[in-house]
């Protein structure tokens, strides 16, 4: 008999169960971490377009991007048309994650991180976050942590309050949470007004430069503010040399952090004792005036 995961009359048969994704680390391992993570990662993914990134064979293998729903996707699953530019205004069908079984199925499919808008198909022109994505550029994890302080103190000088993640990675995430009513052009703006700003007032920490070349500090991307960019989703894990999670942190956490030790098992503890520490993106009625009014004063 195949193995099933039923919920009511849906199901899934999950294969190759026993296949390694890392060491000591099954795809069984992983379709159960995101079955108990579900009840907080849920509602960071409900109701968003969602980018398939289809590993073929676990973590370290090809993968390819798929935008439009596959002929694979189940019946139920629920499906998103959102015009987009790159076709003349015809629809992308995107996938929408608003249950476990459909989270389940994508794990099973092979898509091991997750990756959603910034908003939400109600609103796809009005994104509910800011994103400040800060990786190294030949600098060290600390210097990061650093650059995130700074940015979450600037923040809190123009009346923001803002929210940090690693990304599974050797960068982190920032996040503003923001009400509905400002276009993702705006967002971008921001952001750039508010990177600008650190770049030159911090004297080589943080840079801004696009090319791979010349970049060196810490870089501050503000692009997946735009329309239509997927961001990876937090508690997602990362297909990285190590099961690595996108976790949610308390800003006085960073200072002894080690992100590669947030693995599946150390982020249910943390979400057992500590609940959804990212539940502030959820009910934000933070507005962006005010503070771009103090910036350009």
């Amino acid at each position: 008999m195949p193995f099933e995961i039923r919920r009511g009359s849906r199901a899934v048969r999950p294969t190759r169960l026993d296949q390694q994704w890392w060491p000591g680390v099954r795809k069984r391992d992983v379709l159960a971490y995101y079955a108990r993570v579900a009840p907080v990662l849920l509602p960071h993914l409900r109701n968003r377009p969602f980018t398939l990134k289809q590993h073929y064979n676990g973590p370290r293998s090809p993968f390819r991007w798929i935008k439009d729903a596959p002929p694979e996707t189940p019946a139920w699953v629920r499906v998103s048309p959102q015009p987009a530019r790159s076709r003349g205004g015809e629809p992308v069908r995107y996938l929408v994650v608003d249950d476990e079984l459909t989270l389940l199925w994508l794990v099973d499919y092979g898509c091991i991180d997750l990756h959603v808008w910034t908003s939400r198909i109600d609103r796809p022109d009005r994104p509910d976050f800011v994103l400040f994505d800060l990786d190294p550029a030949g600098v060290s994890f600390a210097d990061v942590v650093t650059a995130a302080q700074l940015l979450r103190d600037a923040l809190v000088g123009v009346g923001l309050e803002s929210l940090v993640s690693t990304t599974g990675g050797d960068g982190l995430h920032v996040r503003v949470p923001i009400a509905r009513v400002h276009t993702h052009a705006e967002a971008r703006r921001f952001a750039e007004i508010v990177a600008g700003g650190l770049v030159r007032a911090t004297a080589g920490l943080f840079t801004t430069e696009r090319s791979l070349a010349r970049r060196h500090g810490v870089f501050v991307d503000t692009k997946m503010n735009g329309h239509g960019q997927q961001v990876v989703s937090l508690y997602s894990l990362r297909p990285g040399p190590v099961p690595a999670v996108a976790t949610p942190l308390r800003w006085n956490e960073l200072r002894d952090l080690a992100p590669a030790e947030l693995t599946p098992a150390e982020v249910l503890r943390r979400v057992e004792r500590d609940g959804d520490l990212a539940a502030p993106l959820l009910r934000s009625r933070q507005r962006l005036g005010a503070a771009l009014e103090r910036l350009a004063a």
